[in-house]
C-alpha cells in the first residue's frame, strides 16, 4: 500500500503545536494509516478556521502597530515527500520518516532513497540507503538544479541549504567524480575530501583516475585542486602536480594548448603542437598552433571552423613550416619552407534558392606532404595534384532565365610543380529560347523545335612554377580572352521510330594579346632565327561548324518460359550516325619564309602561323575537316527466378553494361580515313565489384618501321583489327555489414574529413591524420556488441577494399603491358577492443610490392592506443605511435612517438 502527503508551511506549524486535535490516539501503524482506495492519491487538507475557537465576540484591536515580527517558518515552498512501505510521524523527536523507494522534494531539490528522515528540530533532512542481507541498496539520488550526486548517505539542512555528502558520485562535463566527503557550502561552492576525478564510464572500478586529498568544486565551471597524483589500475603513478585545475565549462572555452615535448636526431630537442584555442564567440572559433626545434626548425599553424546554422558552414587552414635539417656548417645542412592552405565553405540549400557560394581550395607547396614534419599523410604524398575551386554562382529568374558565376581555380602538379590558376572566371549563359514554338502545347517538327542560346566565358589565367607562385614573374604570364558561344539546334522525329537533331555553333573569340613572328638572319651570329614579338591590344576571330545525327532504339527480347531460372533476356541497342563539317579558317594564319641554305637542292621553307596560337584559346583550325561517326551502345539484362519464394516478380539482372563501339569516316582525307574502332563496357559481376573494360582497334597495318600505312591489316597478313591498347580495372568494396542488411555510413561524411587533411576518399594509400590528431575511437563512440567485453564478439566486423588495373600498349608493334598493379585495404575487428588493419599493392610491371601500412589500434576504455607503421614505400617509410586519452577535456594527456618519413632530396 501506499502514503502519499502534501503540506504547507503554515500547515506544518500548526500540526506541530496541535497534534492532539489531529490525533485522538496514538500514531497508529502503517497498516493502519492506509487510506481507502478511492482516496489514495488525494491530499489530506485542514482548515484552519476548523483549529481555532469559534467567537462571536468583536473585540477591539488597541494596538494599531504590530512590533513584534513573527518568526520565520521553518519551511517556506512547498515540500512533496513518499514513502512505499509507511510515512511515520513521530512527535516526540518531530521526525517524519519514509522508509522504501521514498522521495522529497523541496523547492528545486529533489532526494530519492531507501530510508529518507525529516527532522524539524534540526531542519535537517538525512538519506541512507536500505542494508538488507548485506546487501546496500537504494542508494540515495540528489539533485538540484541541473546538479546530480549518487552518494551513500547525506545530510541536507533546509535552512542554510548546506549538506554534507559520504561517498558521493557526480558527473561534470564528463568528468566522472568520486569524493569520500562532499560539503555543499552554497549552489556554487562545494568542497571535497579523498576526491578522485576520471573520465571512465566505470565509476565503481575506473581503470584511472586522478587522486587528490583535497579539492574544490564550482558546478559547469572549474576543479581546483591540492597535491594531484594518477593513478592507473590503483596503482599510483609518478604523474603528479602540486595542485590541479581542471575546467568544467558547458560551452567552448579559450585557453592554452599544451606542447609535446621530444627529441628528433635531425632537428634537436622540440615542443610541438603548442598553443591557444580562442572561443570567439558561438559561430567562430580560431586555433593557433606551433612547433619549435632546437636547431631552428618551426612550424605555425591557424585554422578555424565557422558555422550559422541554416546558411554556411567551414573551415579554414593555413600551415608554414620552417625546415632546417642539420646544423649550420655541417655538410649535410639545408633549409627549406613549406606552406598549405585549405579552406572548404558549403551553404545550406535553404539559405538562398537562387544565390551559392561556395569553395574547395587546397594549395601550397609541391613537397610539403612528402617534408612536413607534422603529418604521417601517405594518402596525400601519393597523390600528383592539387585543385581548387571558389566560386558564386547566381539565378536570375524570368523567360529566359540568365545564370552568372564568377570563381577562382587552381590547378597544381607536385611532381612537374606546374600552377595554372584563373582568376577570375566569369561564366554567363541564357536558358533555351525557342522562337517558333507554340505559345501552348506540345512542340511539333524541326521548325518548332529551333532553339539557340548564349554562353559567355571570360577568364584571366596564369601558367608558372611553384617557386613563382604569387611573385611578379607570374603575373607577366597572364592570359586574358572571352569565348561566346551561340549554339543553334533543332531535332525531330523520322517515321516515329529515328530520332533525328540538327545544329550549328557560332564561336567568337576575344583576347588581348596576340603574336608576331619573323625571321631574321643576324641572329645567332648570323646563322638566323625566329624571332616572336607580343602585340598588346584587342583582337578577335569568329568560326562556326555544322552536325547533325541520326538514332533510334532496338529492342531485343528472348523469352525461355516462367519455369526456368533465367526467364528472359533482353538485349538494347541505340545505334547513331553522326555527320560533322568544320571549315577551315586560312584568313586567321600569316606566314614567314626561313631562306635556304647555300645547298641548291634545298627550297626555301614557308612556316604558316596563327597570331592566335598562344592566346588563351587557341588558333582557329585552319584545315577543312568533315567526318562521318558511328556508334553502337548495347545493354543486356537478365529476368531471374528470384530465390525468395515470396517474391511475386523475377529479379532483373544486368549482363553487361554500356557496351559500346565508336568510330569516324574521313570524308576529304586521302589515305587512313577510317579512326581507330573504340570499344568499353562494364560487366557488373555482383553488387559493388565493377568490372570496367576498354581497347582501341585499328584497322591499318604497319610497314617495316612500325608507321601505320594506308592497307588493310587483313590484307597484311595480320588480322581484321590490331588491338593497340586496352585498358582493364577492377573496383571492389564490401564489408561485414553487407550480409547484415546495414548500410555504411554516409560516404560523404568521410570525404570532407579527409579533404581536411589532404587526404582520398578512401585507405588503399594508408589513413590519413595529423601527429596532434590522434583520435581513433571518439569519447562518444558506443558500440553495442562491446558493451560485454567478458565474451568474446562473435560478430567480426571487417571491410575489404580492391583495386586492380592493367595496361596493354600496342601501337607499334610492342606488345607489353605498361603497367599492372593490384592494391588491397581491409580492416578488421579481431576482438570488441582490438582493431588491425592493412592497405599495400603489388606492381607486376617493376614485379615489387608498392607502398605498405599496417595500422594496430587498441581501444582502452578511457583510452586509446595506436600504432601506424609504413615499412615499404617510395616515398614513405616510417611509424608513428599513439596513446592517450580520449575524452576531449583531457586529450593533452597522451604520448606519441614517431620516425619521420624519407626527405626527397
Amino acid at each position: 500500500m501506499q502514503t502519499k502527503r502534501q503540506f504547507f508551511p503554515i500547515f506544518l506549524t500548526l500540526l506541530l503545536s496541535c497534534s492532539a486535535a489531529l490525533y485522538s490516539q496514538d500514531i497508529p501503524s502503517k497498516n493502519e494509516v492506509n487510506l481507502p482506495s478511492e482516496e489514495k492519491e488525494d491530499s489530506i487538507t485542514v482548515p484552519v478556521r476548523d483549529l481555532l475557537p469559534e467567537t462571536t465576540e468583536v473585540v477591539a484591536d488597541t494596538v494599531r502597530t504590530d512590533t513584534i515580527v513573527p518568526q520565520k517558518e521553518f519551511l517556506d515552498d512547498v515540500v512533496d515527500y513518499y514513502g512505499e512501505d509507511y510515512v511515520y510521524l513521530d512527535r516526540k523527536s518531530n521526525k517524519v520518516y519514509m522508509y522504501n523507494k521514498a522521495y522529497i522534494v523541496y523547492g528545486d531539490m529533489r532526494i530519492d532513497a531507501g530510508l529518507i528522515i525529516l527532522d524539524y528540530n534540526k531542519n535537517e533532512v538525512t538519506a541512507k540507503g536500505i542494508d538488507s542481507a548485506g546487501v546496500y541498496s537504494q542508494r540515495p539520488i540528489f539533485v538540484q538544479g541541473g546538479n546530480r550526486a549518487e552518494p551513500d548517505s547525506l545530510r541536507f539542512n533546509t535552512k542554510t541549504k548546506k549538506a554534507i555528502v559520504y561517498n558521493t558520485r557526480t558527473e561534470q562535463n564528463g568528468f566522472n567524480v568520486i569524493a569520500e566527503a562532499t560539503k555543499k557550502e552554497n549552489d556554487s561552492v562545494y568542497f571535497l575530501r579523498n576526491v578522485k576525478f576520471t573520465t571512465s564510464k566505470n565509476i565503481e572500478d575506473p581503470e584511472y583516475y586522478f587522486y587528490t586529498r583535497r579539492a574544490k568544486f564550482v558546478p559547469k565551471k572549474k576543479i581546483v585542486t591540492g597535491l594531484t597524483n594518477m593513478y592507473i589500475a590503483d596503482v599510483p603513478t609518478p604523474v603528479g602536480l602540486p595542485f590541479a585545475y581542471f575546467p568544467l565549462t558547458e560551452d567552448r572555452a579559450s585557453g592554452f594548448i599544451i606542447p609535446t615535448i621530444g627529441e628528433n636526431s635531425n632537428r634537436g630537442f622540440f615542443f610541438q603542437n603548442g598553443g591557444y584555442y580562442f572561443a570567439i564567440n558561438d559561430y567562430l572559433d580560431l586555433t593557433v598552433l606551433g612547433d619549435y626545434y632546437t636547431n631552428g626548425s618551426y612550424g605555425l599553424r591557424g585554422e578555424s571552423a565557422y558555422l550559422v546554422r541554416y546558411k554556411f558552414r567551414g573551415n579554414v587552414s593555413v600551415r608554414y613550416e620552417n625546415l632546417i635539417n642539420s646544423e649550420r656548417g655541417f655538410p649535410d645542412f639545408s633549409q627549406s619552407s613549406v606552406y598549405n592552405i585549405r579552406w572548404s565553405h558549403t551553404q545550406d540549400q535553404k539559405a538562398s534558392p537562387s544565390s551559392t557560394f561556395s569553395a574547395s581550395v587546397n594549395l601550397g607547396s609541391s613537397r610539403y606532404f612528402q617534408q612536413s614534419i607534422n603529418q604521417t599523410n601517405n594518402a596525400s604524398a601519393l597523390v600528383n595534384t592539387l585543385n581548387s575551386s571558389v566560386s558564386y554562382s547566381k539565378t536570375f529568374e524570368g523567360e529566359p532565365q540568365v545564370n552568372f558565376t564568377i570563381a577562382g581555380t587552381h590547378s597544381q602538379n607536385t611532381n612537374t610543380q606546374e600552377i595554372t590558376m584563373s582568376l577570375p572566371n566569369i561564366d554567363a549563359n541564357v536558358s533555351r529560347i525557342f522562337p517558333f514554338a507554340p505559345s501552348s502545347g506540345v512542340k511539333r517538327g524541326a521548325f518548332q523545335n529551333i532553339n539557340f542560346q548564349y554562353n559567355v566565358a571570360a577568364e584571366n589565367r596564369f601558367s608558372t612554377v611553384d617557386s613563382l607562385f604569387f611573385k611578379p614573374e607570374m603575373f607577366e604570364t597572364a592570359q586574358v580572352g572571352a569565348r561566346h558561344n551561340i549554339p543553334v539546334s533543332t531535332n525531330f522525329k523520322i517515321l516515329n521510330y529515328i530520332s533525328a537533331s540538327a545544329g550549328t555553333n557560332l564561336q567568337e573569340v576575344w583576347v588581348l594579346k596576340t603574336i608576331e613572328r619573323r625571321y631574321d638572319a643576324t641572329l645567332n651570329d648570323g646563322v638566323g632565327g625566329v624571332v616572336e614579338d607580343t602585340i598588346p591590344g584587342f583582337d578577335r576571330y569568329l568560326t562556326y561548324n555544322f552536325s547533325t545525327s541520326l538514332g533510334t532504339t532496338v529492342y531485343g527480347l528472348f523469352n525461355f518460359g516462367t519455369d526456368k531460372r533465367i526467364q528472359a533476356l533482353r538485349h538494347v541497342m541505340r545505334p547513331s550516325v553522326s555527320y560533322n563539317i568544320n571549315p577551315g579558317f586560312d584568313q586567321y594564319y600569316d606566314e614567314y619564309t626561313i631562306p635556304a641554305t647555300a645547298d641548291p637542292d634545298v627550297n626555301d621553307e614557308i612556316v604558316s602561323y596563327s597570331r592566335f596560337q598562344n592566346s588563351i584559346y587557341g588558333a582557329p583550325g585552319q584545315n577543312y575537316s568533315s567526318s562521318i561517326g558511328l556508334s553502337l551502345s548495347n545493354t543486356f539484362e537478365a529476368k531471374i527466378r528470384d530465390r525468395d519464394t515470396t517474391a511475386t516478380e523475377p529479379k532483373k539482372v544486368i549482363l553487361l553494361n554500356n557496351f559500346n563501339f565508336s568510330t569516324a569516316y574521313n570524308l576529304v582525307s586521302d589515305s587512313l580515313n577510317w579512326q581507330p574502332l573504340r570499344v568499353t563496357g562494364s560487366i557488373p559481376i555482383v553488387d559493388r565489384l565493377d568490372f570496367n573494360f576498354s581497347g582501341t582497334l585499328n584497322p591499318y597495318a604497319l610497314n617495316s618501321n612500325n608507321r601505320e600505312i594506308d592497307v588493310w591489316n587483313i590484307n597484311n597478313g595480320g588480322s581484321l583489327f590490331r588491338l593497340t591498347n586496352a585498358n582493364v580495372s577492377i573496383n571492389y568494396s564490401f564489408s561485414s555489414t553487407d550480409f547484415e542488411g546495414k548500410k555504411d555510413d554516409d560516404p560523404k561524411v568521410f570525404e570532407d574529413e579527409t579533404f581536411r587533411n589532404g587526404g582520398r576518399p578512401d585507405d588503399l594509400f594508408g589513413e590519413t591524420t595529423d601527429i596532434y590528431d590522434g583520435n581513433i575511437y571518439k569519447e562518444d563512440d558506443e558500440d553495442e556488441d562491446k558493451t560485454d567485453i567478458g565474451w568474446y564478439n562473435y560478430k567480426i566486423p571487417w571491410d575489404f577494399r580492391l583495386a586492380y588495373t592493367m595496361t596493354y600498349s600496342n601501337n607499334q608493334r610492342q606488345n607489353e603491358i605498361s603497367s599492372q598493379s593490384l592494391m588491397v585495404s581491409t580492416n578488421l575487428e579481431l576482438s570488441p577492443r582490438w582493431r588491425v588493419g592493412v592497405s599495400s599493392g603489388y606492381d607486376f610491371k617493376n614485379k615489387g610490392v608498392t607502398l605498405t601500412q599496417f595500422r594496430f589500434q587498441r581501444d582502452l576504455e578511457s583510452w586509446q592506443m595506436s600504432f601506424n607503421w609504413t615499412p615499404i614505400g617510395s616515398i614513405n617509410t616510417s611509424w608513428y605511435f599513439y596513446i592517450g586519452i580520449k575524452s576531449s577535456v583531457l586529450s593533452d594527456i597522451k604520448y606519441d612517438k614517431r620516425r619521420e618519413s624519407d626527405r626527397q632530396l
